[in-house]
């Protein structure tokens, strides 16, 4: 009964505050409306690769406004948290550069750049293919766009369930700019500026980036405990900290009013240290083998040694006592975009072009403890490049528009993984790599039947190639060491994919405010090779290393999905009610399986099949000029059809990871005042997510069953951030500005992640938090 009030209370706050499709309202200045004239201005979208009004586009999208992410202080996506209904963005475990985004309960759990995530990441149309170093920062963003549902026409490969599309703000060729100073608790510093420079000839340039620094959320203190004698010392005071900087050149080109050339140049750099992997349990299910603890048999041949009853806490930690001579998370992306758009009269020919290359290091502690149960270090090297050609247009007086275009990628990710456990006792260099080649081509046509029945149609043909490369050694790498594994690219033949992903559309209008809409979609998610894995049998032909775990790709998943929606404006333009409801069918779902046997490991089985549906509701209303109201609610049920362990089917004894049975959002912006002085505004946001499961384990099994879903399920948890602004203070021909802030008010303190080692580790499970409450002040000045 409590869960059920908190949880009406909660639907209550999306129903009167907002959140879900803010963008409209906040992007009312940059549509031409004026802010003080009540009603809400259209939103223009490019999720069709084309210009639209986010309120024609017959699929469920969510859109962002520069204003409504500045006021916010988004500038990546981890900032984005629930942005759109059905839609949670987390940071990976141990990590706080790498994404782990869920939609309409789809997932990618392993962040390992051998595998592929189910949501496409992109910006300003180029493909950010990895989880890894996706958690970076732009500082200058226009609007963020939330494509939810399949998007394979358009997009391709990795968009199972959708897209998000992120979109800077391109050079002006006028002066202009902004610098602001922050300073928070955790001693966190910042700054961050834009400076947009006057047009010399065809040639308009803008810069923008931030430095920003903060101490760690927890304090490393000595070992507490003098029983555990195996306990050393660490070499750093905090972790969980920050030191980030990020820049981002732009340069635009228009040599004649028909052509325009834009370049851009990213870069970031992370050097701080990993979120902190508290230990929250061990022997969870009575497992008799549990070698930390006491009362087990198996106890005197390591849990002596290893004392972990003495640090395992399953409240939030603030101090830890870790062994930590390497802990550390490093983080270089670099990324060029050309983007050339040539307007023929009747239609528009675009190119993208563009080359990414991440460094990505960090250094672990896997036990939450000043012990050597556990520690790993990855060294990754990625890089890629991608050439895309669109041709838009129309015919027959804007009737038929159309869509085509051919798309190329490749990539090379390569991985080298020292791994040490139980003081040294076990320890492998566990090293691997893939090369991808992809190409596609797609097309999509949009007939309008009459003035107010449009239908769509869309197909897209992919064909990929990849190969891989995997090193396990136990011991250090030495002369004299073990070699476990050794397969270079080539030992093994390639995954080569194809396939279709059609999409089909209708749309109606009802009145020139109100339509509805049906659409069709397939998705497809890429297979590929389990390059992390232990499991070795006896060499054979078709795998002379004996890794047939390897030798045998998983295949891609795929979903048919069927979605009706309502699209709607209503109230003189003061009141925007999106409502959207899906069915999908998966089959082959790609399912990570945690491998703690030997050197750790992950790998990815096509054991499942499902039926995911769920229903979203998104508004956003301006009832008068100086308040903006918005909200989103989800309901999420997914239920696997098939789920084959061992041969036998237990699709009714296994948890969907990472997919909420609720969900709501909500956001008020109200200017409280505004003279000549300036404006004061009050802004206050919401989010709810209901209890999730983190892995697709049993959900009930005997007491000694290594792994059981409920031990690694995150509860239930509501947010709330607030802050005031004062804004458009004027300073002698500039604007300033100030603003106080502070995000998770109420210090919510539940974990949002975990890692469970299963039985080899004596059931070891971590638990990551999300950051703790902070607060500061922003100054700053816009010219």
């Amino acid at each position: 009964m409590a869960k059920r009030k908190h949880l009406v209370y909660v639907a209550g706050a999306a129903l009167s505050m907002v959140w879900g499709a803010p963008s409209l309202a906040a992007a009312q200045e940059e549509n031409g409306k004026s802010a003080t004239e009540p009603g809400l201005s259209e939103i223009v979208v490019t999720a069709q690769k084309r210009e639209e009004r986010l309120q024609d586009v017959p699929i469920a999208i969510s859109a962002i406004g520069s204003d409504y992410l500045k006021a916010r202080d988004i500038s990546s996506i981890d900032a984005l948290g629930t942005i759109a209904p059905n839609v949670k963005i987390e940071r990976a475990p141990t990590n706080k550069t790498v994404s782990q985004i869920a939609m309409r309960g789809s997932v990618t759990v392993n962040p390992s750049v051998l595998f592929e995530p189910a949501v496409g990441l992109y910006v300003d149309g180029v493909y950010i293919a990895k989880a890894q170093g996706s958690i970076f920062d732009i500082a200058d963003l226009e609007r963020v766009e939330v494509l939810r549902g399949p998007q394979g026409t358009l997009y391709g490969r990795n968009t199972l369930a959708g897209a998000i599309n992120l979109v800077t703000k391109k050079p002006s060729g006028e002066l202009g700019g902004s610098v602001e100073a922050t300073y928070g608790n955790y001693d966190f510093r910042r700054i961050k500026g834009t400076i947009d420079l006057p047009a010399f000839g065809i040639v308009s340039v803008k810069i923008s980036g931030q430095v920003q620094k903060r101490d760690g959320f927890i304090d490393i203190v000595d070992n507490p405990y003098p029983q555990a004698f195996l306990a050393r010392p660490s070499s750093v005071d905090d972790t969980s900290d920050l030191n980030s900087h990020s820049l981002l050149a732009q340069v635009r080109i228009r040599p004649s009013d028909t052509l325009t050339i834009d370049y851009a140049f990213d870069y970031s750099r992370y050097k701080q240290r990993p979120d902190f992997a508290q230990l929250y349990g061990f022997n969870r299910n009575g497992l008799p083998q549990d070698i930390f603890d006491p009362n087990s048999p198996s106890y005197p041949t390591a849990g002596a040694f290893f004392p972990l009853d003495l640090y395992a806490r399953t409240m939030r930690q603030s101090t830890a006592s870790l062994d930590a001579d390497l802990l550390y998370e490093k983080l270089r992306t670099r990324g060029h975009s050309l983007t050339a758009e040539l307007d023929l009269g009747g239609a528009t020919l675009k190119s993208i072009t563009a080359f990414r290359k991440m460094r990505f290091e960090d250094a672990l502690d896997l036990d939450g403890s000043p012990l050597p149960v556990g520690a790993t270090q990855r060294d990754t090297h990625y890089r890629s490049f991608s050439q895309e050609l669109q041709l838009t247009g129309a015919l027959f007086g804007d009737r038929l528009k159309y869509v085509v275009g051919g798309f190329y990628f490749r990539d090379k990710g390569e991985t080298l993984g020292p791994q040490s456990f139980f003081a040294g006792a076990t320890s492998f260099q566990a090293d691997y790599g893939q090369h991808t080649r992809a190409e596609a081509l797609y097309a999509q046509l949009d007939f309008a039947v009459s003035e107010g029945l449009l239908f769509s149609g869309g197909l897209r043909y992919n064909h990929e190639r990849k190969d891989v490369s995997r090193l396990l050694v136990s011991g250090p790498a030495t002369p004299g060491a073990l070699t476990l594994m050794d397969i270079g690219y080539g030992d093994v033949p390639d995954a080569v994919y194809n396939s279709l992903s059609p999409s089909f559309a209708i749309r109606y209008d009802l009145t020139r405010s109100v339509n509805v809409y049906a659409r069709y979609a397939r998705g497809f998610k890429s297979g590929g090779f389990n390059g992390e894995t232990t499991e070795l049998v006896a060499p054979t032909a078709a795998c002379p290393s004996g890794a047939i775990e390897l030798c045998q790709p998983y295949r891609p998943e795929k979903v048919d999905s069927y979605e009706v929606g309502f699209k709607s404006t209503l109230l003189d333009r003061r009141l925007q009610l999106n409502v959207a409801a899906f069915w999908d069918e998966h089959k082959d779902i790609q399912l990570s399986v945690f491998r703690g046997s030997g050197a750790l490991s992950l790998s990815v089985l096509n054991a499942a099949s499902s039926r995911i549906r769920g229903v979203e509701v998104e508004f956003v209303a301006q009832p008068i000029s100086t308040l903006t109201i918005s909200g989103s609610a989800a309901w999420l049920d997914a239920k696997y059809k098939r789920f084959l362990d061992a041969g036998v089917d237990v699709s009714g004894n296994r948890a969907f990871p990472h997919a909420p049975r609720y969900s709501a959002s909500a956001s008020v912006d109200w200017c409280v005042a505004a003279g000549d002085w300036g404006k004061f505004n009050v802004i206050g946001d919401v989010s709810y997510v209901d209890r999730y499961y983190t892995y697709p384990y049993a959900l009930s099994a005997a007491p000694s069953t290594a792994q059981i879903a409920g031990n690694t399920r995150a509860p239930s948890r509501t947010v709330v951030n607030l802050r005031g602004v004062v804004s458009e203070l004027p300073l002698g021909g500039v604007k300033g500005e100030l603003s106080l802030w502070v995000r998770n008010l109420f210090k919510q303190d539940d974990p949002s992640n975990f890692i469970d080692f299963g039985p080899s580790f004596g059931g070891m499970t971590l638990a990551f938090f999300p950051d703790p409450r902070t607060f500061g002040a922003t100054m700053g000045i816009r010219f």
